[in-house]
């Protein structure tokens, strides 16, 4: 997978390419291929992104104005799902709050994360598109469903010092991959790939 799907498509870090390797896909996923180039149904109706997919938000992600990088970063993961997300952040050494708006799903993220051994990612059942104030401020935002725009509390939540946010941006069927890095009070912007994920759906979002 790594080989074959990140390194070719020209990710690099050697951080973020041992995290791939060492988090055990398959048991985030009920599939017999679970390192296929694809993405993959999970329960509620919501899916498990492909590696590349998984692996290019999280390279965009990174805190570039940390020198450690991840490594002791604030992160926010919108949208659970099975918990791999969360579980590569937790790798990569962040510390790592995620929060899902199904129960179900977050109950079964749980198990996941604690049987590929990380019990440190904190689960908060909610509205992921209002983020979770209470351990903010984030030096990393990483959003799994697409929104109809940039959801404000979720940029208040984004360290001045840096902060990167990533989350698809567009209509329900056709969307832009778009990071925001937060300095000060200024927020930049750039647009990256077309994606197309599940809506992201809350107060700051769109509707059930």
């Amino acid at each position: 997978m790594v080989r074959q799907q990140l390194e070719s498509r020209g990710l690099r870090d050697p951080e973020l390419l041992r995290a791939f390797r060492t988090v055990p896909r398959e048991l985030f996923v009920d599939a017999v291929d679970a390192y296929g180039d694809q993405a993959l149904p999970i329960d509620a109706g919501q899916t498990i992104s492909q590696p590349f997919v998984v692996a290019f938000m999280t390279d965009a992600a990174r805190p570039a104005a940390r020198p450690e990088g991840y490594r002791g970063a604030r992160a926010l993961d919108v949208g659970t799902g099975s918990g791999y997300q969360a579980a590569i952040l937790a790798e990569l050494g962040a510390q790592v709050t995620s929060i899902e708006r199904y129960p179900e799903l977050s109950r079964r993220a749980r198990e996941n994360l604690l049987r590929a051994g990380y019990p440190q990612v904190e689960l908060v059942v909610g509205d992921g598109s209002r983020g979770y104030p209470p351990n903010a401020p984030y030096d990393v935002v990483i959003v799994g469903a697409a929104a109809p725009s940039v959801p404000e509390p979720l940029l208040e939540q984004l360290s001045p010092d840096g902060g990167r946010l990533v989350i698809p941006v567009g209509s329900r069927s056709h969307q832009l991959l778009t990071v925001v890095e937060r300095i000060g009070d200024e927020y930049r912007t750039h647009r990256q790939e077309p994606v197309v994920f599940v809506p992201l759906v809350g107060e700051h979002g769109f509707e059930d």
